[in-house]
């Protein structure tokens, strides 16, 4: 062979082993279409910082304490705004199969902006105030708020139903508002003296 023919193997095999080992790099400026689904979480935890030993029978005048969580998988970075509202058990959640966040007000809300990939995580801990049958104030984060909720005696259950549950929001530049993220999760808490 001559070495015009080695000189061709040669650098194409320089070359090919150059890009190998540039990818790593290279994907730190291009950005590829990975494939994968764009999406936002939200989760609650209990007081542990884990999926179990959730609040459930509560007593007004004491703290209960739970951990609410984000994960910001878009592939931007996303401000986000959590909700907290307060119910009985005829109240309405929000509706997901048409992006609608329940109509009763916010008790108390978060605000942060997350990077692409990033988690945000707080405790949030919660007391009532009143009776099993009529919760007058819902203290959030030593935060005192009137919710004046009422609930009947469930008899097939036993007690007085209310759940706290957060809803996800994201704001929208176009709109310049904050938007219904269509994510919320709750737990039902079962409301005894104290």
């Amino acid at each position: 062979m001559n070495v015009e023919v080695y000189r061709g193997w040669f650098i194409a095999g320089s070359l090919t082993l150059m890009l190998v080992a540039a990818t790593p790099a290279l994907t730190l400026f291009i950005n590829m279409p990975s494939g994968s689904e764009r999406f936002s979480e939200l989760w609650l935890l209990g007081p542990d910082k884990k999926a179990e030993d959730y609040p459930f029978n509560v007593r007004v005048n004491e703290t209960y304490r739970v951990y609410v969580g984000v994960g910001n998988h878009l592939g931007y970075s996303a401000y986000y705004r959590v909700d907290v509202k307060f119910r009985n058990q005829t109240q309405p959640l929000p509706d997901l199969s048409n992006s609608i966040s329940s109509p009763l007000s916010s008790t108390y809300e978060f605000r942060f902006l997350l990077t692409d990939g990033g988690t945000w995580e707080r405790r949030l801990t919660f007391s009532f105030q009143g009776e099993p049958a009529f919760i007058s104030d819902v203290l959030i984060n030593n935060e005192v708020f009137p919710v004046s909720c009422s609930s009947t005696w469930d008899q097939q259950r036993s007690g007085f139903y209310y759940q706290i549950f957060f809803e996800l929001w994201q704001y929208n530049v176009t709109s310049q508002s904050f938007r219904f993220h269509n994510r919320f999760v709750g737990i039902w808490l079962n409301v005894t003296s104290s």
